[in-house]
């Protein structure tokens, strides 16, 4: 789960990161009255939405003066923001975050997630804050620092103090060694008690009068873990989430839509990611990553069905299936059962291997659908058998 910049400041300052002071607005306005009572020449107005690379898109305006904020404000809000990671068409801004303007002596980046094959928390920094750190990684990885967290014992505070000597501060500002070390210990906590899958600080700045300061923040947080955290809960908002794969969670279904013609319904996140790769090499395009689960039933094939066949872009679907857990003939049934019950009118591909794989194509076989519903040997041939039926 994904929330706004404003939100992730709330929670990262309960934990003691430092923020810049700023009020929320859901019109003009309000903007300009939170200006006026954060006082001070410049204040910044910035887009709230789900999404990175807001400045980039016109989502962030550095302002001098209410009339600046007032015309910043009026232009923002109620714009379709487009950003990289929004794609083509973009999200609509409903809201703004007003924050206090200062002068700023260096851009940072760090930011904390969990490294799966050393099994542990990696804290990442950089001095090229305000840089998308993909672009970093890409030209000049030597300007990474990672530290890897034991779980057993914490981001421990001598890491956290290389950290910041690592990234130059005591060439800096020797003042501010201790307060970018205990800046980093506060994320790493942030990212443990909250049960985060990502904290990403970008810029993390250092200010003129000696702060350390978190001047934007990204959080997500690991949707099995929620049921821990009802108050994090409060801060999702369904205007930003996708109408399918916010329906798709209530039923626990892993749905990601995407910009293809073909749908995918798999068992298995790496199953899924193998079978999109596989339709792009056959010249296709997926529709969705949809993973229904170790231990799919009927219903929630069913409920894929109908998730899949509510996008107007997809004109064939693509099923794989490996039965370990799951029975395949109890999917083919769900898909058979499901084929009468959504009325779909585009072909169906359907690879099903495993326990119980012949039972599974006898009931495909006879279930009187004919070419619409066609049965594959193998992944390869499902994904051209798929790509083929677009024409």
């Amino acid at each position: 789960m994904k929330i706004h910049e404003y939100q992730a400041k709330q929670v990262l300052s309960r934990y003691g990161v430092p923020v810049p002071r700023g009020k929320v607005a859901e019109s003009v306005e309000e903007a300009v009255e939170s200006a006026r009572e954060l006082g001070g020449e410049i204040c910044v107005v910035k887009a709230q939405i789900h999404a990175g690379g807001r400045g980039k898109g016109g989502g962030v305006k550095v302002c001098r003066g209410l009339d600046e904020v007032r015309e910043s404000a009026e232009k923002i809000l109620g714009m379709q923001l487009v950003t990289k990671q929004t794609g083509p068409k973009g999200q609509k801004v409903l809201r703004l975050l007003v924050e206090e303007g200062m002068e700023i002596v260096k851009e940072l980046y760090c930011s904390v997630l969990v490294d799966r094959t050393r099994q542990s928390v990696v804290v990442l920094a950089s001095t090229e804050g305000g840089m998308d750190i993909e672009e970093v990684a890409a030209s000049t990885p030597e300007k990474i620092l990672k530290t890897f967290a034991d779980p057993s014992l914490g981001l421990l505070p001598y890491q956290a103090t290389e950290l910041a000597y690592g990234l130059g501060i005591d060439k800096l500002n020797p003042k501010l060694i201790r307060q970018t070390a205990k800046t980093f210990s506060s994320l790493y906590q942030t990212f443990v008690q909250e049960d985060c899958t990502l904290v990403e600080i970008n810029p993390l700045v250092l200010t003129s009068d000696d702060r350390v300061v978190a001047l934007d923040a990204k959080l997500s947080f690991d949707d099995n873990a929620l049921f821990r955290h009802s108050e994090s809960m409060k801060m999702r908002d369904p205007a930003e989430e996708d109408p399918l794969e916010a329906e798709a969670g209530e039923y626990g279904l892993n749905y990601i839509k995407l910009d293809g013609s073909i749908g995918c319904m798999v068992n298995g996140a790496g199953l899924a990611m193998g079978t999109m790769d596989i339709i792009k090499t056959f010249g296709g395009e997926p529709a969705n990553f949809l993973d229904v689960g170790g231990t799919a039933t009927e219903e929630t094939v069913e409920k894929g069905f109908q998730l899949i066949s509510q996008d107007p872009n997809v004109r064939c679907i693509l099923i794989n299936i490996f039965g370990g857990i799951v029975r395949c003939d109890m999917v083919a049934t769900g898909i058979v059962e499901a084929f009468r019950k959504v009325n779909l009118q585009i072909p169906v591909v359907v690879r099903l291997e495993g326990t119980n794989a012949e039972e599974a194509q006898k009931i495909i076989g006879s279930s009187g659908f004919g070419e619409q519903l066609q049965m594959a040997d193998g992944l390869g041939e499902a994904a051209k058998m798929a790509v083929a039926s677009l024409g």
